[in-house]
């Protein structure tokens, strides 16, 4: 197989300052705007702990939502060619972060998606498809800690099945 390189571009703007610059660590914001062609802006900032605006996002929600979305979008390929039909899928991510003497880095991190499948016979290849879906999601193979699945699997009432686990 061919090797192929994807880029990807985007303008990140500090916001921030508050006439000031970076005189002193509590003189300036933390907000920033992300920025792609085509793509609605993304509001930015630091974690409150860190100083930052409760009500932007800020880099650890971005990467807890990047793993969260790249396993789901690998996961409804793997499901689309497998003939698992899903009708529903919700995460609710979450990970853990170390910070030791202001320098922090992700321990792990654990997606909990509960997916709904059309019909009772399809739910243990849809558990089974959460493996393959991993080793196929790029944000989760280029990250350097753990990332854990805690699947559920359901069956949708409305097309007459039963609950799954």
């Amino acid at each position: 197989m061919r090797e192929r390189e994807h880029t990807y571009r985007l303008t990140l703007r500090w916001t921030g300052d508050r006439g000031t610059g970076t005189s002193g660590y509590r003189d300036f914001g933390r907000e920033h705007d992300v920025v792609a062609d085509g793509k609605p802006p993304l509001a930015g900032s630091a974690d409150p702990f860190f100083r930052g605006d409760a009500d932007r996002w800020n880099p650890e929600d971005l990467l807890l939502a990047a793993l969260a979305q790249c396993h789901m979008l690998s996961y409804l390929a793997q499901c689309a060619r497998a003939g698992v039909v899903v009708t529903g899928y919700a995460d609710e991510p979450f990970g853990t972060m170390t910070e030791t003497l202001g320098v922090g880095e992700f321990r792990s991190v654990s997606l909990r998606p509960v997916v709904t499948v059309a019909d009772a016979d399809m739910v243990e290849r849809a558990r089974e498809l959460h493996e393959p879906a991993h080793e196929a999601c790029f944000i989760a193979r280029s990250v350097n800690f753990p990332v854990r699945h805690e699947a559920r699997i359901a069956v949708d009432g409305a097309r007459g099945g039963s609950a799954g686990d």
